[in-house]
């Protein structure tokens, strides 16, 4: 059985503001999403009365990492008492990383069409990019190594494969969910709430 499962996507950055595709990019949470983490952390140190007991791991993101460590000193823990996991990265948009769709739009009208119509199958173009379909086979090998109860700071686009995996939510759906910043997912005997 899986064990109990606290998500939460990173703080909101000027990207994610500006809709541009960050995938692996490594961005900065601007001041609403450390807002927003700090808020997570005080709501977690309501939630979780023994904090020493569950692990805590994050993309080694820095606007994962961020988060987490704001979230923890809220907690009243370290903020570095933590660690990383490469397998929670953002999926890698490769050569569209840093981009909006309207300007990749602007230099290859229709590029786009393809991963609307196929979003978990889509493969953008350039080195190292990924389809959800490859995020969610690493985020699946994640998931089968959890063994006790965990806070995890990491991406819209894990959380969304988390939601295939364990909730058996169709991947033409999961890929359009919106995973809020301001928000905490709680995951517990494979049922999903936000708080």
């Amino acid at each position: 059985m899986l064990p109990l499962l606290y998500l939460l996507r990173h703080g909101q950055t000027d990207w994610n503001v500006e809709e541009r595709l960050q995938g692996q990019a490594d961005t900065d949470i601007n001041e609403r999403g450390r807002a927003d983490a700090d808020r997570n952390g005080s709501r977690l140190a309501e939630l979780v009365p023994d904090p020493y007991s569950l692990d805590f791991v994050a993309s080694p993101l820095r606007r994962t990492r961020e988060t987490m460590e704001r979230v923890r000193v809220r907690m009243g823990l370290p903020p570095q008492g933590y660690r990383v996991d490469p397998r929670l990265k953002e999926v890698h948009f490769g050569a569209w990383q840093g981009f909006t769709y309207s300007e990749l739009e602007a230099n290859e009208p229709g590029c786009t069409a393809a991963r609307t119509r196929h979003k978990w199958h889509f493969l953008p173009p350039g080195t190292d990019a990924e389809s959800y379909e490859i995020l969610a086979t690493r985020v699946r090998a994640w998931l089968d190594d959890l063994e006790r109860p965990t806070i995890c700071v990491t991406h819209g686009g894990v959380i969304r494969t988390l939601f295939h995996w364990i909730g058996g939510v169709p991947t033409s759906e999961a890929v359009e969910l919106h995973i809020p910043q301001d928000r905490i997912l709680r995951i517990e005997r494979d049922a999903f709430e936000w708080l």
